[in-house]
């Protein structure tokens, strides 16, 4: 992308990141409904409306600080309240559901992906002025929705990932590792910090849009 102002950046970049913190958290409740859990729909957490599931600090003063300082841009949304005592198979459904939120995240890269394909479409039909906006937009929704996945898919708790190996363990270490979801929102700190988890996640990040962006022709 070419050097934007703070406000250019906002305008770009705020859309995919309210789509993509929003259904990540809807794919989360959506699932449990279908295992078995409607507290997320008794809670109005089912709905599109980006205000049920904006956290101030995650979904707008993170993001929003990480653009301005033009690092990795990540955020997060209230979590999904799930009753697991209500699902039908507590461990292999928490794990699904814990998936749901990256696979939505992928699904949403390849929609905008799609969409960057039909902003080359427009450019060529001389419809600059949609398609260079929709175009950078588009490559900030791919951006955005990758790097959620692989971030939500490491195995650290409280992250997604680590309800899926969760699923896996026995019982007994299953408990020992969650006792370790206190400390996780510090532990991924001290990552981004050091540089740890930049060097672990772009990997995973350039390769997935590198897939995307071969597998449609970009």
């Amino acid at each position: 992308m070419p050097e934007f102002n703070l406000i250019q950046k906002l305008a770009v970049w705020a859309l995919p990141v309210l789509f993509a913190i929003t259904l990540h958290e809807v794919a989360h409740g959506w699932m449990a409904r279908r295992l078995g859990d409607p507290t997320a729909m008794m809670l109005g957490r089912l709905s599109l409306n980006p205000l049920r599931h904006i956290d101030p600090i995650g979904t707008v003063l993170v993001p929003a600080l990480l653009l301005a300082l033009g690092g990795v841009i990540f955020g997060w949304a209230k979590p999904v309240p799930v009753t697991w005592e209500n699902l039908r198979h507590p461990r292999r459904d928490m794990a699904l559901v814990g998936l749901a939120g990256p696979v939505a995240n992928l699904l949403m890269a390849v929609a905008w992906a799609l969409l960057l394909k039909l902003s080359f479409a427009l450019s060529a039909q001389g419809l600059e002025w949609v398609a260079v906006p929709l175009a950078y937009m588009a490559a900030a929704g791919i951006t955005i929705n990758v790097i959620l996945m692989a971030l939500n898919l490491l195995p650290l708790p409280p992250l997604d990932g680590s309800r899926v190996v969760a699923g896996f363990l026995p019982p007994r270490w299953a408990e020992a590792y969650g006792r370790i979801e206190p400390y996780g929102f510090l532990i991924l700190l001290t990552l981004l910090v050091t540089g740890i988890l930049g060097r672990v996640l772009w990997p995973l990040v350039q390769g997935v849009e590198g897939v995307l962006y071969r597998a449609l022709g970009l």
